[in-house]
């Protein structure tokens, strides 16, 4: 029989799982059967033992990494996937530019289909606006800073088109330790500048 293809490729669904600690083992089996049940091979199932918010998930990685053009990424709920929704679009985007599809099986959305792809569209654009949003938020900072007369005394040690930059990745799902990594600041200064631009719009 010949094997299922999209645009040309052969298909293969792989699959990806991860419970926040080793004791969720009713919520493992949830999704692995879940997985099964929606075509999955049992030898193409990766795992992660982590919570959404760490950057180090082993099992994403090597399923990211297992894929090849026309595989479909299958996970049972997204909020299995991503830790936000920028860092979701990121990695779907991953996939696409991979030719790679997604599909979540919870939300039913499937990238092979015009609806899947229109959803994720509005997902899209709904993490545009917040970015901008945030944006917004840090330049209302900085001129609130401004006009109580912060902007004497020490200077900001991150500004201007860099600072800008931080905050996008930050928004995009980029943990601070990365950060840290790419942008060449120490932890201790990307925290404090944080604190100080985001601190008068928050109040």
């Amino acid at each position: 029989m010949r094997k299922p293809q999209i645009n040309g490729f052969p298909l293969m669904l792989v699959g990806y799982m991860r419970v926040s600690s080793e004791s969720d083992r009713q919520i493992t089996d949830l999704q692995r059967d879940a997985l099964l049940a929606a075509g999955v091979d049992g030898r193409h199932l990766f795992e992660d033992h982590a919570s959404g918010a760490k950057d180090d998930r082993a099992g994403l990685a090597q399923a990211l990494s297992f894929l090849r053009p026309g595989d479909v990424f299958v996970v049972w709920k997204l909020d299995r996937l991503g830790r936000s929704l920028s860092h979701l679009l990121c990695i779907v985007n991953t996939l696409k530019e991979k030719q790679v599809a997604f599909r979540s099986l919870t939300e039913g959305m499937d990238t092979t289909t015009a609806s899947g792809e229109l959803l994720f569209h509005v997902f899209g654009a709904l993490a545009q606006y917040e970015r901008a949003m945030t944006k917004e938020r840090v330049v209302a900072g900085l001129a609130a800073a401004r006009r109580r007369g912060r902007v004497g005394g020490r200077p900001f040690a991150i500004t201007g088109e860099k600072l800008d930059a931080i905050i996008g990745a930050l928004h995009g799902g980029m943990s601070k330790a990365a950060v840290c990594r790419n942008f060449a600041v120490k932890r201790t200064t990307l925290i404090e500048t944080l604190a100080r631009v985001s601190g008068p719009a928050s109040g």
